[in-house]
């Protein structure tokens, strides 16, 4: 990433508005003045923010694939403060987040949609399982999409190396990160984690797409302290959807195993018929997807930069994180607009927004 990132920071950007924002820092769209390539810029002033954008720097710089959001550099700065500023540059997908799309389209997603997204993302934890990476924040609003539909894994400020091809290879015990909602009952009990973790959470994910709300439902709103002693002590699993067709139901038994050894790896998953038998529907329930989403007609088109990468908290998720490990996991679960005010509200956003940063 060194050489990239020479070439990448070489001429002046400029930050935007601010799309984001997280429990160390804030993520704001950016673009480059020689091209006109549009980026992601999450920063932090912290001391704990910048410990994490390193953290994930590392992790990133060392990953090259398809199903994983690049890293195109960082940039240590004075902030304003007077502290040490971290920057890292993201490439911008710009559908936003599989969060994002379910929420602008007001519904739960069809299952054959959901099984061709779960195939990708299965991608995605196949190339980190097998190189000794946890990813240990798998969800909805850390899974990104482009324009074409196409998934990439995001947010590795909690990934955790272990050993390679090593299905239940603790890691130190020490370590929880995540969000609560999604994470498996071992790590909750602070017994360590493993790959095993992120298949957990993976069913939490479906469950997600599923029924367009956070898993264990209204209790993980109304009281989250609650649903995480519920995860951590009893023998429940959270609810799974009941129109999901018979691989369906199967699927999400062997991810959300509560015993880690009994869960499916990432291999046996992609061979469950689930999705060994994928229907070839996804492309026309895509059409209707972004149909209903804010398409930019250019490069500086401000519409992209309410909903393009990350969003904002509400006040019921904000007692769900554990504030000291989850740096830019983030998501709306508030009142929700339609796509067209969404998109005339950021037609009116102002050229202001936009700052020089570098050059």
């Amino acid at each position: 990433m060194e050489g990239n990132e020479e070439t990448f920071l070489h001429g002046a950007w400029v930050r935007g508005k601010m799309i984001g924002s997280g429990s160390f820092g804030v993520v704001h769209l950016a673009i480059k003045k020689s091209n006109g390539a549009l980026f992601v810029v999450k920063s932090s002033e912290s001391q704990e923010g910048n410990l994490s954008l390193e953290h994930e720097a590392k992790i990133l710089e060392a990953l090259y694939s398809p199903h994983i959001v690049q890293c195109l550099g960082k940039d240590v700065s004075v902030g304003e403060n007077g502290g040490m500023k971290t920057s890292l540059f993201i490439e911008y997908m710009a559908a936003g987040s599989l969060g994002d799309v379910t929420e602008r389209l007001g519904r739960k997603l069809d299952e054959p949609v959901i099984r061709a997204y779960t195939g990708e993302i299965l991608k995605g934890l196949k190339y980190l399982h097998d190189i000794g990476i946890v990813h240990g924040d798998l969800k909805c609003q850390n899974v990104l999409l482009d324009s074409r539909g196409n998934i990439k894994l995001a947010d590795f400020g909690c990934a955790k190396q272990t050993h390679p091809k090593s299905k239940n290879q603790t890691t130190n015990k020490k370590f929880m990160c995540g969000t609560p909602l999604w994470m498996a009952p071992e790590v909750l009990r602070n017994q360590g984690l493993d790959s095993s973790y992120d298949i957990w959470s993976l069913g939490c994910t479906i469950i997600e797409m599923a029924t367009g709300k956070t898993p264990w439902g209204e209790l993980g709103i109304s009281n989250p302290m609650a649903a995480m002693l519920k995860i951590a002590s009893s023998n429940e699993r959270p609810s799974i959807p009941k129109e999901f067709s018979k691989d369906g139901l199967d699927f999400l038994k062997k991810c959300l195993a509560r015993v880690p050894e009994q869960r499916s790896t990432v291999d046996e998953l992609l061979n469950h018929p689930f999705i060994k038998h994928e229907p070839k529907a996804k492309n026309i329930e895509e059409k209707h997807v972004y149909e209903n989403m804010c398409s930019p007609l250019s490069v500086l088109d401000m519409g992209l930069s309410d909903d393009g990468y990350e969003s904002g908290d509400s006040d019921e998720l904000t007692n769900l994180k554990l504030q000291s490990k989850i740096p830019f996991s983030i998501r709306r679960y508030g009142k929700k607009r339609s796509s067209q005010k969404q998109c005339a509200e950021n037609e009116m956003v102002s050229h202001e927004n936009w700052v020089t940063v570098r050059s």
